[in-house]
């Protein structure tokens, strides 16, 4: 008994010990994380403007810690699960939100409805479009400057740091695949769309190279074609995937491969890479039950044909089993596809998901 008690009392003193020491914390992968991109990263930003793309209330965010916080999604999105990767102890904040020293870690600029077109998605009211996203960089470059005392030592910090940037999605599903609204399917073929989008996309890119990102992962346009709000609208079955946008939406991501090589062979110190998000989507999407999903067809949440019609309803009761569901609404994925999805980006599974290397590569250089 006094053996057992002495042993109980060693272990004591030192759990008391090794609790008493200073707890050492790794620094990130990369100083700080810059995102841009549209209501599939968006985490707050369209909550202050007049939108009708807004998150910033129940259901969403009900598998989220903090609620609902203007995230498209029941959790966690993409760029949270690469922030977590890369090291960063904390999410990277909105821009709306983002104040002082706190922008030395990062800030996501993102805004649902937002494309690389100027016109896209006016039809949901305010957004913040590439081009204003770019602008609000621009001022908290000159914040970096005023922070770190100089624009050298600005443009030395920046360039260590991650950017992703994932637009293109509204381009096609709010404009181009919207004749009622848009004229761009009657003014341009798909090649001739893509080629627009890239002329404008590879200009903006340059405008961010300019201002001081050099690790710069390009995020490719998901399998939209398969959505539950296309699969409501123009699928036969509910469950055949919609070939003409799909189609055109893989000439658009392969103008964006290109412009990787163009922009790594072309612009000083540029450091681009592509990260496969259409093909990433579609082999979950046919290896569905080996990652544990039953549904891949319907949103969690949502009403009508596949719950396509439109995103969830104000304080609308989802399903209860949303890790089995790749879609949380009509457009977004839910954070159980996210984890796949930004565990891929920034550790790639296969050659095919990023391209010419990964996420945790690009932070190593």
């Amino acid at each position: 008994m006094a053996a057992q008690f002495s042993k109980m009392w060693v272990m004591g003193l030192l759990f008391l010990v090794l609790n008493s020491l200073p707890r050492v914390e790794s620094d990130p992968q990369v100083p700080c994380y810059f995102i841009f991109g549209d209501s599939l990263v968006d985490n707050g930003n369209n909550n202050v403007i007049a939108s009708l793309a807004r998150a910033n209330y129940q259901p969403y965010g009900i598998d989220f810690r903090r609620g609902p916080t203007g995230r498209f999604c029941n959790g966690r999105t993409t760029v949270d699960i690469i922030a977590e990767l890369l090291g960063f102890d904390d999410y990277i904040p909105p821009y709306v939100s983002t104040r002082g020293e706190q922008i030395l870690t990062g800030v996501n600029y993102a805004s649902a409805a937002a494309g690389i077109r100027e016109e896209t998605g006016q039809q949901l009211g305010g957004r913040i479009t590439m081009n204003g996203q770019l602008q609000n960089y621009q001022t908290t470059v000159e914040q970096v400057v005023n922070l770190l005392g100089d624009e050298d030592s600005a443009a030395n910090y920046l360039s260590k740091c991650m950017y992703s940037v994932g637009m293109g999605s509204n381009d096609y599903l709010n404009n181009y695949f919207m004749p009622a609204i848009y004229s761009t399917s009657r003014t341009y073929t798909p090649e001739q769309y893509a080629d627009v989008l890239i002329q404008q996309y590879s200009q903006q890119l340059r405008t961010l190279y300019n201002y001081g990102a050099r690790k710069v992962a390009l995020i490719g346009v998901g399998a939209v074609g398969c959505s539950p709000n296309e699969l409501a609208q123009n699928s036969p079955n509910g469950a055949t995937c919609v070939y003409r946008i799909n189609s055109a939406i893989q000439i658009f991501n392969g103008r964006i491969r290109s412009l990787v090589d163009d922009f790594n062979n072309n612009l000083d110190g540029a450091k681009f890479i592509f990260v496969n998000g259409y093909e990433i989507f579609v082999d979950v999407l046919q290896s569905a039950s080996s990652y544990g999903f039953t549904v891949k067809n319907t949103g969690c949440c949502g009403i009508g044909r596949n719950n396509g019609q439109i995103t969830c309803l104000p304080f609308q009761t989802p399903c209860q089993n949303r890790e089995e569901y790749i879609f949380w609404d009509a457009f977004h994925p839910t954070e159980a596809f996210n984890e796949i999805f930004g565990r891929r980006a920034y550790s790639a599974e296969s050659s095919a998901d990023a391209y010419p290397i990964d996420i945790r590569h690009l932070a190593q250089i």
